[in-house]
């Protein structure tokens, strides 16, 4: 099962207490998966998703919300390109019953004959309807991505109006929500990883988040461990490239003749620097006599090519 499929296994589960929030999210459920109609003059309403639990929850909310006998809404079968769907249907009377609740009456006499509406302002006032909202609207239209692959979490909307409302709630809670336009759909998203785990928690799926966070975790320190390799691996071939060039002028010297004529300092620097050609500087000042600090090690072997340098010594990386 993939990890969308578990957020939205949790948050199926859930039910939304008290009955505003119950409208609030079925007025989510239906703005990101259902359509309006209006035909001869008999108002229909219907749900459908791929998900027979995500559909059956929302004959729940039906229920629960309107007092309606769950009998009028079925949920049924219909094959489309090899995909089982899965379709609640409330009609007529019914279905006027659950446009006053939802407070969308007006909305669908103005609208097409046909139309996917967002919820109405009136049902997303307080902050706990908010997140119902949201988490219906997310078991209809949403998904992420596996966390140990990528961070990525969207609601596709049909029409502009509903992605606008989606990524205002989510904004509402201090997100960063964006939308893009992507075949004939809007989708709302959202690509920090630390940001997925904050809608996790306002929809209330707190197990996946949880699962997230503990990926976030692996990653980071896996990251930071690289880091560190990577930081370590590049300060060695830098040690080990200076050593390699300090030796190739010190042995140049030693050609010419020219090393016995320096000063002790340097002399000294450069027998340690040949007899330990793998030591660090701090290592080569301790050796000395008397220690000299990483600066005076520096100083001196900077001295050597510089003299090797004038003497028509050419570098060799």
């Amino acid at each position: 099962m993939s990890f969308s499929s578990e957020v939205k296994k949790e948050l199926v589960s859930q039910d939304s207490q008290p009955r505003h929030c119950a409208v609030a999210e079925l007025a989510g459920m239906l703005a990101g998966a259902g359509r309006i109609c209006k035909k001869q003059g008999a108002v229909h309403i219907a749900f459908t998703s791929e998900n027979e639990k995500i559909t059956q929850k929302y004959v729940r909310l039906v229920t629960s919300v309107s007092g309606i006998d769950a009998g009028i809404s079925q949920a049924y079968h219909i094959q489309q390109k090899n995909k089982n769907s899965y379709l609640a249907e409330v009609a007529e009377e019914a279905a006027e019953k659950l446009l006053q609740i939802l407070k969308l009456q007006k909305r669908l006499e103005q609208s097409a004959d046909c139309a996917q509406m967002p919820a109405s302002r009136l049902l997303l006032q307080k902050s706990c309807c908010k997140r119902a909202y949201l988490r219906g609207v997310f078991l209809a239209a949403g998904s992420m991505s596996d966390p140990k692959k990528s961070y990525h979490f969207e609601i596709v909307c049909e029409t502009a109006q509903v992605a606008k409302q989606a990524q205002e709630q989510l904004n509402c809670f201090e997100l960063d929500a964006k939308i893009v336009s992507r075949k004939n759909h809007e989708v709302v998203y959202l690509k920090e990883g630390s940001q997925i785990v904050d809608a996790l928690n306002i929809m209330g799926a707190h197990t996946a988040l949880m699962d997230l966070e503990n990926v976030r975790i692996l990653k980071e320190m896996r990251n930071d461990i690289n880091r560190r390799v990577n930081c370590e691996t590049a300060n060695i071939n830098k040690t080990v490239s200076a050593a390699y060039r300090q030796q190739q002028a010190i042995r140049f010297l030693q050609r010419q003749g020219a090393l016995s004529g320096l000063a002790g300092p340097l002399q000294e620097i450069a027998a340690l620097r040949m007899e330990y050609p793998e030591a660090a500087i701090g290592e080569l000042g301790a050796l000395c006599i008397p220690k000299v600090g990483k600066s005076g090690v520096n100083h001196r072997l900077r001295r050597l090519e510089e003299i090797a340098g004038q003497m028509g010594y050419v570098k060799k990386e």
